[in-house]
């Protein structure tokens, strides 16, 4: 495999240019023009639509939380000066912003897009003690117009992520901002000294409300990992969809490695959004959480 073919792999059909230079459908603000430019010549990469950009294809592949077998092929096709002139410390520092023209959601409007915003709140279950808990806002204007914004804050209450939802039906849910997902997401509202319930979205996340982290996907990212050893968690639940059980398997056997005791939470087909949180803490506590060997077993009765 070459390196356009690898890229081609993860951001799809592409335009080539002259000097090296590819042009693809950005990732981060998934604009439908192709504005993502790479020059392989050069080893960097620049969104001409929301700013995206950075000094090292490693960087963008850290930020797009590519497989290990996929940053193991990128790193194999670069030169050993393109990977040794990559300086981690300084390429991953990226300063986060809400999106301009964000509106906070607890403050009431006359506005359409404000009433519509708060419509798919309402039929997706959050209250209005979750929009002020949360800082939830809308957008109606820039890259992410006409969007749900849940942003997430570190320990210092950094901003280090947000969610961007669609509230039409427009064909593309979410965008994501030019940042790693290697983050602890809500971090500033979880009390390491309690368990720890991991779950995959945002959603998920604030119907269980209590101390519950979104993976932001079906795997651990490496500064959760960190802060779960070092704050010597015990006791973490895992609550991920039924399709997710290899996934669910392999945080299990990660978070093992380390002497914690997980949990994987069997919800019968439904995820913590759908089911609230009186129901998803009821699957927990009454002993839905199970090991995988029990959960597995569990499963195969009920087929």
């Amino acid at each position: 495999m070459n390196l356009i073919s690898l890229l081609s792999q993860i951001l799809g059909d592409y335009k080539q240019f002259g000097n090296g230079e590819h042009y693809f459908q950005c990732p981060f603000c998934h604009n439908h023009k192709r504005k993502f430019a790479i020059n392989l010549l050069k080893n960097v990469f620049h969104c001409w639509h929301c700013g995206a950009k950075g000094r090292s294809l490693i960087t963008l592949f850290k930020r797009l939380d590519v497989s290990p077998s996929q940053m193991k092929e990128l790193r194999s096709l670069l030169s050993d000066d393109q990977v040794r002139n990559y300086v981690e410390s300084a390429d991953e520092v990226t300063d986060l912003y809400l999106p301009p023209g964000y509106k906070p959601l607890w403050i009431p409007t006359k506005s359409l897009h404000y009433k519509h915003a708060l419509r798919y709140l309402t039929n997706r279950g959050i209250k209005g003690y979750d929009i002020i808990r949360y800082q939830m806002g809308y957008t109606i204007d820039g890259p992410y117009a006409n969007r749900i914004i849940i942003p997430s804050y570190d320990k210092d209450n950094k901003l280090n992520y947000f969610i961007a939802r669609s509230f039409y039906d427009d064909g593309m849910k979410y965008k994501n901002p030019p940042v790693s997902k290697n983050v602890v997401m809500f971090e500033n509202q979880i009390n390491w000294k309690m368990p720890v319930v991991l779950c995959e979205g945002v959603f998920d996340a604030i119907a269980i409300r209590r101390n519950a982290i979104p993976l932001l996907g079906k795997f651990v990212p490496k500064k959760l990992l960190k802060e779960l050893v070092k704050n010597k968690v015990k006791d973490v639940y895992v609550v991920l969809d039924d399709d997710a059980l290899t996934d669910a398997r392999e945080i299990e056997r990660t978070l093992n490695a380390y002497e914690m005791n997980v949990k994987l939470v069997n919800l019968d087909k439904k995820d913590p959004s759908e089911l609230g949180f009186k129901d998803t803490w009821e699957c927990i506590e009454r002993g839905s959480a199970t090991t995988f060997k029990d959960y597995i077993g569990g499963r195969l009765q009920n087929i």
